[in-house]
């Protein structure tokens, strides 16, 4: 993949720049550590580029919203983070925040500037600073990895976004290529492979990134103070007469599920990927969609047990959108978490533990939740929002599987269908427990 330079990377997102302009101190002329040549190095980037350091800052508009654009590049220096990076961008995230603008990071950087010793390094921690101070105060941010985004570019700006998107090939990596273990194999570090680890939420052609970006900041800067209505069911039924009805059309092979509902839903939708710390689960569904000309963030259980990676990465879309002002649409359809020997490894306790906080701690009334399935104990009941759950005719949601009960209470499976009953599972049962406010019906024709 072609090393675009950092103008031709705005140009492909934005027509119409307007650069950022940024007062430097007068520093030593081989900088703060007397390297030698370090000037004439820099004087021969500069000739190379056309830069006069290694990040370009500016506003831009991105379809209809205003953006802060950090462009790193490369051919100054290989994108590396010098003093005067960390005044520009800090800079750049200072103004964003006194206009209220999301800030997008294209990354093209080696790491820290070793010319410029500890100096540079600590430059490192300017950055986290401003992206705090910025995320403190309700600013979206969306980082595009480039080749190469390593060292500190990466374990700041890149991986500390709220939406990570990558190009395609792009290296990624806190270890470049010159410093990495010899025997390290090289496909583990590119945007594939943090892709498939969590850590990359999108991988997107740089043909498509314009339209990728305009997207995203529609939907993160939509605040909205009205909570998601709940789905229509989108099968007619009539609720059931037996528990052992109710499980039975929850676990229907042809019972619609979550894609169908998130497709009838919304308008059009973008997902995140991952919890950010290795994992993905591919049977929960997480992101932001626009419905009714406004942003509603979504996170829905696929039908399947539910692995710590997936309560995870409902919790980080639960923050982010509670962060950003924008309310949420939860699906419930699992049989329950997933409790085998690598769900405990990976952290099934703490992981539903995260997820129940970060549902306790939104904002009153911002979560909604539509049990449209099964939902199979804490597994299920870790998606729901208390006081707003709606459930579908065809679903149920219960204390444990009627299977589970009969091996508890050591009774035969003959049992199973009796203690569906008695376990009051039914949609109507919910309701009568006040578990759900309704059962919703079918969208009315008009």
């Amino acid at each position: 993949m072609a090393r675009l330079p950092a103008r031709e990377i705005i140009d492909l997102v934005s027509a119409d720049f307007r650069e950022l302009v940024v007062e430097h101190a007068a520093e030593p002329e081989d900088g703060p550590i007397g390297w030698p040549g370090y000037r004439d190095a820099r004087d021969a980037a500069a000739g190379r580029s056309g830069e006069s350091e290694s990040v370009v800052c500016g506003t831009a508009k991105l379809g209809g919203v205003e953006a802060m654009l950090i462009a790193f590049e490369f051919g100054y220096l290989g994108g590396s983070l010098g003093q005067r990076t960390g005044d520009r961008i800090e800079a750049a995230f200072a103004r964003a925040r006194a206009l209220r603008l999301p800030v997008v990071s294209l990354i093209a950087t080696g790491g820290s500037r070793m010319q410029q010793g500890m100096r540079a390094l600590t430059q490192l921690q300017r950055l986290a600073r401003a992206a705090a101070l910025a995320r403190a105060a309700g600013i979206p941010q969306i980082s595009v990895l480039r080749d190469p985004t390593t060292g500190g570019g990466w374990a700041t700006l890149g991986a500390g976004a709220d939406v990570v998107l990558a190009l395609p090939g792009a290296q990624v990596g806190f270890a470049g290529s010159r410093v990495r273990p010899a025997d390290a194999p090289a496909e583990a570090y590119t945007a594939e492979a943090k892709f498939a680890a969590g850590q990359v939420d999108q991988i997107v052609p740089p043909e498509q990134l314009a339209g990728a970006l305009e997207r995203w900041l529609l939907l993160l800067t939509s605040r909205s103070d009205a909570p998601a209505e709940p789905p229509a069911a989108l099968r007619a039924t009539t609720s059931p007469k037996t528990g052992w009805e109710a499980v039975q059309a929850a676990r229907d092979g042809s019972r619609p599920r979550a894609g169908e509902y998130l497709d009838a839903y919304f308008d059009w939708r973008e997902e995140i990927s991952g919890d950010r710390c290795g994992g993905v689960d591919t049977g929960v569904s997480c992101g932001f969609g626009r419905r009714d000309g406004r942003a509603i963030a979504f996170a829905a259980q696929c039908g399947t047990a539910t692995t710590p990676a997936g309560f995870r990465t409902a919790a980080r879309l639960v923050r982010l959108a509670t962060r950003l002002g924008v309310p949420v649409l939860t699906l419930v359809d699992t049989p329950g978490a997933a409790n085998d020997a690598a769900a405990e490894h990976a952290g099934a306790g703490p992981a539903i533990a995260d997820l129940f906080e970060a549902i306790a701690t939104a904002d009153p009334g911002s979560v909604t939740t539509l049990v449209i399935g099964e939902g199979g104990s804490g597994g299920a009941l870790a998606f729901a929002a208390p006081g707003s759950t709606w459930v579908t005719p065809d679903a149920y949601f219960s204390v444990t599987s009627p299977e589970a009960a009969a091996s508890i209470l050591k009774l035969p499976a003959a049992e199973v269908p009796a203690l569906a009953d008695r376990l009051r599972l039914r949609p109507q049962d919910l309701v009568d427990l006040g578990v759900a406010r309704a059962v919703v019906g079918p969208a009315k024709c008009v």
